[in-house]
């Protein structure tokens, strides 16, 4: 099992809109075995083989290499998406959007210290307008993120979940990048291209789709406690709803409405701001 340094520096460097290459120096300085800390080691393995399976086994990058200039939620997913990040990140954090597109639901009205773009369509993210640099990785094939340790306050996955195979070796990555404190808000709804979701998500209910995402942040050592955020097309949170909301979680509809879904957890513990 790999484990991480807490924090060390490395020399990679980004590139304004364009895409970001490997860094031949990047196993050296960054992927050390630590005999001192357990933090960002792989605990155990959530997903079965089958779990991993697609229908649609041709890769990603073909898949994607078309960009779609469309949003994959509604408005009101979108909104409530928005407020969150309006509430939770602060103005100067430096921020990864993994598994990005053309847009980042990121509040307009803030500007934030820096912001990193991933995904797998160059011309998708070079259309978002919120995106300092970006970068172009199929994380099926390689889970390696080329940067720095401890290199960023907030790392967000927005409805893309659903498609990663090795999601264990993900989220361990994220651990490594992200600051003491910094905080992975994972959200996601009933949308999916079918086809390209793994066979765990597919066969899933939305109940038991947010107790996936909750799996693998306990399969990372150093995660804080995941904390679960539910609403529904009118904008009411599941846990102040009648007991009902329990068949609507499984069933994963509401009114037509995409549903909300968010599971946000800490790298080591959750900071309090003032």
């Amino acid at each position: 099992m790999i484990t991480f340094h807490p924090c060390q520096t490395s020399t990679f460097s980004f590139t304004r809109k364009t895409i970001i290459s490997s860094s031949n120096t990047y196993n050296e300085k960054n992927q050390k075995i630590s005999s001192s800390s357990s933090a960002g080691r792989i605990k155990r393995l959530v997903l079965t083989n089958e779990g991993r399976t697609k229908l649609n086994i041709s890769p990603d990058r073909d898949f994607y290499a078309y960009p779609r200039f469309v949003t994959h939620v509604d408005d009101g997913f979108i909104a409530t998406l928005t407020d969150l990040y309006r509430e939770r990140l602060q103005p100067d954090w430096e921020i990864l959007d993994l598994m990005s597109s053309w847009v980042s639901h990121l509040p307009s009205e803030v500007k934030y210290k820096k912001v990193v773009g991933h995904g797998l369509n160059a011309q998708e993210l070079a259309r978002n307008p919120r995106l300092d640099y970006f970068f172009v990785k199929d994380l099926n094939q390689d889970q390696e993120l080329e940067m720095e340790n401890c290199s960023f306050d907030v790392v967000l996955c927005t409805v893309s979940v659903q498609y990663l195979q090795q999601p264990e070796k993900v989220f361990a990555e994220v651990f490594r990048v992200l600051k003491p404190g910094g905080v992975f808000i994972v959200s996601f709804s009933n949308r999916l291209f079918y086809e390209k979701a793994i066979g765990a998500w597919r066969e899933g209910t939305g109940y038991s789709r947010v107790q996936l995402v909750v799996e693998y942040f306990q399969s990372v050592e150093g995660f804080t406690q995941a904390e679960i955020i539910r609403k529904f097309g009118d904008g009411v949170k599941a846990e102040t709803m009648p007991f009902d909301w329990i068949k609507r979680l499984f069933s994963g509809l509401f009114s037509g409405s995409d549903p909300f879904y968010a599971v946000i957890a800490y790298k080591n513990f959750k900071p309090i701001y003032e």
